[in-house]
């Protein structure tokens, strides 16, 4: 795909807006950085500073109603969303868009809010604070295919400006008819080669990290560990909630005001108590400890890596930040690193938590 040069943004951002609502992160009114609609004096993106919501519930909404039921006719509910753009989404982000294309890839409701975003990606040029995306592959640069349009900060010329790399048709056609840009010969395998390598070497040191990866899929963390970290969770769905990656939600029905009935979906969380409890009254999972060890086993486990192509966690550190009890993807991976190998393994836990549900 080809490669423009622009010496600003405005002239992009007015011109996607023609046809779309444009989303950028900027800070409310409470200072938190959140999607929200961008303005012509808005400030340029920056890569390497997260909203601290990922574009989630953009896709898959918090709370949602799919049919309703008025005695005699059932009913679907599908949204019909405006075209929108994300304008200057991380990449961290847009890996974790990219997983969960592949999770509700049958879902109409997702699919059609989907359909209608442009995604502009952005090069981060520097560690964002807590960010680990080498260890996962989702960054710091934007990977191939998971973005329509990619914004890389450019100092190779005078004057600096941004180069422009239109990655799909969706990017092409989105750009007809614009005249702010010139052509330019870089390519993102060039540019990445260049300059990436040196922007991952700003990160942290990830070696502790790896040993608990190690620790998670060797099965060597002792049912022990897991449990101390299943009791110091306090089950706030906090991790869940800000994860870009988590996509557990269950249903249920509500009666509606005119008397008819809907189908509600709603985010849920693995880690709650009750999320596997099986109609019988069965729980796999029903200590605290096991469903610890699931939630970190589906985010860093081969199998998981296997089937995705790359972790389920996109290393953007947002877990360790919204944690209260301090257990988020770092903090865990390096108690599972420090730990010694025992002869207990999470199978284990498994099997406690079998025992409890039986007992």
């Amino acid at each position: 795909m080809s490669c423009l040069h622009l010496d600003s943004l405005t002239a992009l951002r007015a011109h996607l807006a023609r046809d779309h609502a444009l989303l950028q992160v900027k800070a409310d009114s409470d200072g938190n950085r959140r999607w929200m609609p961008a303005d012509a004096g808005d400030a340029a993106p920056a890569g390497g500073q997260l909203p601290d919501f990922s574009a989630k519930a953009l896709l898959f909404r918090e709370r949602e109603n799919l049919f309703t039921f008025d005695g005699s006719v059932f009913r679907e509910q599908r949204p019909q969303p405006r075209p929108t753009v994300l304008f200057g989404v991380s990449a961290c982000d847009l890996a974790a868009i990219h997983y969960q294309d592949r999770f509700f890839a049958d879902d109409p409701w997702y699919r059609a809010r989907r359909e209608s975003l442009l995604l502009v990606g952005i090069d981060c040029l520097a560690p964002c604070e807590g960010g680990f995306c080498p260890l996962t592959d989702s960054g710091p640069f934007v990977r191939d295919g998971q973005a329509d349009l990619v914004l890389h900060a450019d100092d190779a010329q005078a004057g600096g400006g941004w180069l422009l790399f239109v990655q799909t048709a969706r990017g092409e056609r989105a750009l007809a008819g614009f005249q702010g840009a010139v052509g330019a010969d870089s390519t993102r395998a060039t540019l990445r080669a260049r300059r990436e390598p040196g922007v991952v070497s700003q990160f942290a040191d990830d070696g502790a990290l790896r040993a608990g990866i190690a620790a998670l899929n060797a099965g060597t963390v002792a049912a022990a560990q897991w449990q101390r970290l299943g009791v110091e969770c306090i089950t706030c769905s906090g991790c869940s909630n800000v994860c870009p990656t988590c996509s557990c939600f269950a249903t249920r029905q509500e009666s509606g005001a005119a008397g008819g009935v809907g189908t509600v979906r709603f985010w849920d969380s693995c880690l709650f108590e009750g999320f596997q409890r099986e109609a019988s009254g069965h729980n796999t999972s029903l200590q605290p400890g096991a469903r610890i060890a699931r939630f970190w086993s589906h985010k860093f486990g081969d199998d998981f890596a296997a089937r995705f192509g790359h972790y389920t966690c996109v290393g953007c550190g947002r877990c360790d930040r919204a944690c209260p009890s301090g257990i988020g993807a770092k903090a865990t991976l390096r108690r599972l690193g420090g730990q010694q190998p025992g002869v207990v393994t999470t199978a284990a836990v498994d099997a406690a938590g079998r025992a409890g549900a039986a007992s």
